[in-house]
């Protein structure tokens, strides 16, 4: 078990998993979102490789359009 904070709300994991793969888990879109893990952006490109581990905590901030 792998335990994480996910916008402030611990998340257990049966693995760890890169943080695409918990985009994929949670239903979450790749396109109009930013992620911060441990206080530091992560780069789109880096989501693939980036593999999560215990205590990580991420903030996932999706952009709304309004107008």
């Amino acid at each position: 078990m792998v335990k994480i904070k996910v916008n402030g709300e611990t998340k257990e994991l049966n693995e760890p998993v890169s943080i695409a793969g918990l985009l994929e888990i949670l239903a979450i879109e790749k396109k109009m979102i930013a992620v911060e893990l441990n206080r530091e952006i992560v780069r789109k490109s880096d989501y693939e490789t980036t593999v999560l581990k215990e205590g990580d905590s991420l903030e996932i901030v999706r952009f709304a359009g309004g107008g």
